[in-house]
């Protein structure tokens, strides 16, 4: 029996650090947390670097049985062949998304702390939104607060995997998981 999106995305999702990677450390944390899915996000102009990273990291997930996701970039996660990508709202859309990408891509779509917006994406046919941040952030310290009651009310209205993000830690992440998401994104929880 094929497995489905909705039992891949599960589990503890890390999203690399927005620096020059660094393999064999983020292969360590894959082995010792079980990461089940890797996003790869580095905020660089440099296209040939960002290629060269997102295939070494697309191999290592490979190696380890880890879904690959590309954060913001359809080109990228074409050329790398990865699992899919996560776009915020400024990012293109879930149709453009599937069109360039085809229907077995992952897409997941951050909603911040709107409902409405996972319903949306749900219709429009991404496969997992993400709800942040629940925690106070290191990363993006601005970010919009979602309240867990959030993920509680969501989770009986939306079908489709959901990912609690922002200020998530190995310490607090059941808090979200007990709301209802079935993975929890971590960078500074893993990386620093």
């Amino acid at each position: 029996m094929a497995i489905t999106v909705d039992q891949k995305i599960k589990g503890l999702y890390g999203i690399t650090p927005n620096k020059k990677l660094d393999v064999e450390f983020i292969k360590n944390i894959i082995t010792a947390h079980q990461v089940k899915i890797l996003q790869y996000r580095h905020k660089i102009q440099d296209d040939r670097l960002k290629l060269d990273e997102a295939q070494q990291l697309r191999e290592l997930c490979l190696t380890h049985n880890t879904l690959f996701i590309v954060n913001d970039d359809i080109n990228l996660c074409e050329k790398v062949n990865a699992d899919g990508v996560h776009l915020g709202q400024l990012d293109k859309t879930v149709t453009e998304a599937r069109y360039k990408l085809g229907k077995q891509a992952i897409i997941g779509i951050s909603c911040y702390n709107e409902i409405g917006l996972a319903l949306e994406a749900e219709k429009s046919g991404a496969s997992y939104v993400a709800f942040g941040a629940l925690f106070p952030s290191i990363t993006k310290p601005n970010a919009e607060h979602c309240k867990l009651s959030v993920i509680k009310s969501a989770k009986k209205r939306i079908n489709i995997p959901i990912v609690g993000i922002g200020g998530i830690t190995l310490e607090n992440r059941n808090l979200a998981f007990d709301a209802g998401c079935d993975a929890v994104a971590m960078l500074n929880g893993l990386f620093n």
